[in-house]
């Protein structure tokens, strides 16, 4: 690689998150969405491109030393539209020899070993959309395996922390616990349950991306504190407020709030995810990269106080 541009597909949380921390390396980003971007960082080039086509996937990636695709879809559409955005960006990546990142999900092991998840747990992908992450996960291998560009995932668990929204410890969770209203949870609460706090996971994506060859070719565990049980975070969420914190608990996917049927239909074969334990394990990336998660109640009391500042700017 003799460039030193980094090029950040995406602008949703996970990609605004990577372009942040880029900047604090004080490195050279791109920042590439379907839709503009508003407000970019100063230093940043902006290009607006549909990387699900692949010609304006190689021209909006002209020049990248490394490419971290976090470009993700509504759940109704992944199955769609999620394989053609994997196709057009590797290939985008082999076009200019970069190092791809993959920002990637837990969705491929299915209900395998979820006491403790490990890079090496199976893939045991049951659900349709885990099927379709995991043969996603092997074209990227295969290509870096057969030397057509140098390819790395990161997985993580559900994301926490400041501008994540649309998740299930998101919006509908930290507002009504910042306001003493009943907040939001999935399925069997008291069962370990995994989060990544987002900047967290931003970080190690760019360690990832700026690491020597020998950690690609194989997907990475972002760091990820132990799991703790839902209810647990509930509890010190309510110490860290100071207001009493109680819950409305779907035991289904059912519709509710900003969950609308649409997304709960797509959702219902990954609501499993709330229902068996989910200890994702980080320990060989903390290991190699010398990165350890973000303590609990630090990355909670960032969040809280993010959600704060959010809510009075709506």
């Amino acid at each position: 690689m003799t460039s030193d541009l980094h090029v950040v597909l995406g602008a949703g949380p996970a990609g605004t998150t990577t372009v942040d921390e880029l900047l604090t390396r004080g490195l050279r980003v791109r920042h590439v969405n379907r839709s503009p971007i508003r407000n970019a960082p100063a230093g940043v080039e902006v290009v607006q491109a549909d990387v699900a086509n692949p010609g304006q996937a190689i021209a909006a990636t002209e020049g990248a030393a490394t490419i971290y695709h976090a470009v993700n879809v509504p759940y109704h559409q992944q199955l769609d539209l999620m394989p053609g955005i994997a196709n057009s960006v590797l290939a985008a990546a082999t076009h200019h020899e970069a190092r791809l990142v993959v920002l990637d999900t837990l969705y491929p092991y299915g209900e395998a070993d979820g006491e403790a998840i490990t890079e090496n747990t199976p893939w045991a992908a049951t659900s349709r959309k885990g099927r379709m992450r995991a043969a996603l996960d092997k074209t990227y291998l295969e290509a870096h395996r057969a030397g057509e560009t140098q390819v790395v995932l990161g997985r993580s668990a559900d994301f926490y922390g400041p501008r994540v929204l649309l998740s299930t410890l998101g919006a509908t969770f930290f507002p009504a616990a910042l306001a003493g209203e009943p907040a939001l949870a999935f399925g069997d609460i008291t069962l370990p349950h995994s989060y990544t706090y987002l900047p967290d996971a931003a970080r190690a994506l760019v360690d990832l991306g700026t690491a020597t060859e020998e950690a690609t070719g194989r997907a990475w565990h972002l760091p990820t504190v132990p799991a703790t049980s839902t209810k647990q975070i509930h509890e010190l969420v309510e110490h860290l407020t100071g207001k009493p914190l109680t819950t409305k608990v779907l035991q289904g996917p059912t519709p509710t709030g900003p969950f609308d049927a649409q997304f709960m239909n797509e959702y219902a074969e990954l609501f499993y995810q709330h229902e068996i334990p989910q200890n994702m394990v980080s320990k060989n990336f903390e290991t190699h990269f010398n990165r350890h998660p973000t303590p609990l109640k630090e990355g909670l009391q960032t969040t809280l106080t993010w959600y704060k500042t959010h809510l009075r700017n709506q």
